[in-house]
């Protein structure tokens, strides 16, 4: 797996490398820009891309790319910045990353191999306020920047049949408890904040809402039974969201209803990015799928490379890819 179970055979490389040294500073190569990256993110002054060992690479015109000093070599599979200069990375072995000066070099916010759980996603709210989610219903949250952060269990999405089982064991054998809820939640695989709204979504179907910053959340009905890797708000209000096989689907402004949105393409799609009013689906294979006003269109790239996520830049898209970074001029 990597940021999303991307079923690569570099993919299961990556966590073999990454179990045996996680705890060792990333090495230093060539030619960083071309290795599996897994995420990028935009600064407002610079790219900076995370992946394979542990790599993150940062870029002021999206050409020349620069090796950041990473202190672990487990595979990252998120990048977000809440302002120009502070940023947080996640990944495997459940770790966490943050930089103060724009992605140049990074330090230990949380490293916890022992677990054996990768991050796949991680997201601030502001400088302040940030989480962390991944396998087995994995949420860590911070209040201080990530100076510290706390395991959270969501008790609203535990399956009926699970809670009364769950309250006992509680009672009883807290330690019993602690190793059961490790595990008996669903992947968590992205979280979007937008306000006071934030929208998660993962493995089986998972789509939750909460409305009030986190604290209280409530499951979505059903409206795929697969897993879903990526979620993006519209202009507008709407929500697509997409995942396994090609699958994606648009929301009403008041979520109470999503249209399955008929691409011809299965291949499984990583990231949609919103801009403007269009958004960009990027998929397996090299596979980008496109929504606008115009309607919906697709294109598969000729190196068929896996595209784990993408960003606009100087009217360009700006990819990470499992070969690294690929520059993509957008049609007019």
């Amino acid at each position: 797996m990597i940021k999303k179970l991307v079923a690569t055979t570099i993919a299961v490389m990556a966590m073999q490398s990454d179990a045996v040294a996680a705890a060792s500073d990333a090495l230093m190569v060539a030619h960083p820009q071309r290795t599996l990256l897994t995420d990028i993110s935009y600064t407002g002054a610079q790219l900076v891309a995370v992946g394979k060992h542990g790599t993150i690479v940062t870029s002021k015109d999206g050409k020349s790319w620069q090796q950041a000093h990473v202190p672990v070599q487990s595979l990252l599979t998120s990048v977000t910045f809440a302002s120009e200069k502070k940023g947080w990375a996640c990944g495997h072995d459940a770790t966490i990353l943050n930089t103060d000066d724009g992605g140049q070099s990074w330090q230990i916010q949380q490293h916890l191999p022992d677990i054996e759980k990768p991050c796949l996603d991680i997201t601030f709210a502001n400088e302040q306020i940030g989480y962390a989610v991944g396998a087995y219903g994995m949420m860590y949250e911070t209040t201080d920047g990530g100076q510290n952060w706390t395991k959270r269990f969501i008790d609203a999405f535990v399956h009926p049949d699970d809670v009364t089982y769950l309250a006992e064991l509680k009672a009883d054998d807290p330690a019993a408890y602690e190793d059961e809820t490790a595990f008996i939640l669903p992947h968590f695989n992205t979280l979007l904040i937008d306000g006071a709204q934030y929208l998660l979504a993962g493995e089986m179907g998972l789509f939750a809402v909460s409305d009030d910053a986190g604290k209280n959340w409530r499951k979505l009905p059903e409206f795929y039974a697969g897993s879903l890797f990526t979620v993006s708000k519209t202009a507008d209000g709407r929500v697509v969201a997409a995942g396994l096989r090609g699958n994606a689907f648009v929301s009403d402004p008041e979520l109470s209803e999503f249209q399955r949105l008929a691409f011809d393409k299965t291949a499984t799609i990583n990231q949609v990015l919103t801009v403007n009013e269009q958004q960009y689906l990027f998929a397996n294979s090299g596979v980008i799928h496109t929504r606008s006003e115009a309607g919906l269109s697709s294109e598969q790239l000729k190196n068929g490379k896996s595209i784990m996520a993408g960003v606009m830049f100087e009217g360009q898209l700006v990819l990470a890819t499992e070969n690294g970074i690929q520059i993509v001029e957008v049609k007019r």
